[in-house]
């Protein structure tokens, strides 16, 4: 339980800083480009933020200490719900996945076009999944429950967060309700994990962070935006070999 409550509270809690993200920052009328660049900076601020404080979290867990201890956290769980099991972790990791296409077939707008919002999430589970695969191999940690080495991190988790950001990015800013009820599921996923015996606590809080980092870096990246009206504004350049070969540019208001 101590678990449990510890983990909606901080996710609760990044649920709220999250909200504040995706909104527009002021710009001032000085240069357009230093704001710009400004603005991408912080936005790659904020967007790290949760990932590298659970990530931190999660390596801390496996240290000897006596507030986030792994080992200490297994045997409270062994301690309170030895024969817990239970599957709902391996489907309700989509859910807000699924929420998200249900809502828009329901005809609730949200942030990105079908196209744009299934590229972005394509982009996402790609990210998330070259890391987790990737860490998986390379750390090889044991299960406490099998002692297969693929603990760590928790795929199951990442996904989770991974689908909760995807909701959050696409709907948060229309009520914030949608934002919290996908992370309060996600963190549930995590908690489910380690009540299964599936895994550590350390592996759930990474998981949690690279779900986060996979979403956000996906739609800061995302540059070709379909479906959109072009601009107006277009350059031009065409060679030119006068007096010798050049350029010529010309730029349309």
């Amino acid at each position: 339980m101590r678990l449990l409550i510890v983990l909606l509270i901080t996710t609760l809690k990044l649920t709220i800083v999250y909200a504040q993200i995706d909104l527009p920052i002021e710009s001032t009328p000085s240069s357009s480009e230093i704001n710009l660049s400004s603005k991408k900076s912080k936005a790659l601020q904020k967007a790290l933020v949760a990932p590298l404080v659970l990530t931190g979290l999660g390596l801390y867990a496996t240290t000897n200490n006596h507030l986030l201890n792994r080992i200490e956290w297994r045997e409270e769980r062994n301690e309170w719900m030895p024969n817990f099991n239970h599957h709902a972790d391996d489907y309700l990791q989509y859910a807000p996945i699924v929420a998200v296409y249900s809502l828009s077939l329901a005809g609730v707008k949200s942030k990105n076009n079908f196209a744009n919002r299934t590229v972005l999430l394509i982009k996402s589970e790609a990210i998330m999944a070259v890391m987790v695969f990737s860490l998986k191999k390379i750390t090889a940690v044991p299960r406490p429950d099998t002692g297969a080495p693929d603990s760590f991190p928790s795929g199951h988790t990442a996904q989770a967060f991974a689908a909760a950001t995807f909701m959050h990015k696409e709907y948060g800013k229309q009520n914030i309700w949608y934002s919290i009820g996908a992370y309060s599921l996600a963190t549930g996923i995590g908690a489910f994990r380690i009540m299964n015996n599936r895994h550590w606590v350390s592996d759930v809080l990474v998981g949690a962070g690279i779900g986060i980092f996979s979403t956000n870096m996906a739609y800061l990246t995302h540059q070709n935006h379909w479906g959109k009206k072009k601009s107006k504004h277009q350059i031009m350049a065409v060679p030119t070999y006068g007096h010798g070969p050049g350029v010529y540019l010309s730029y349309r208001l």
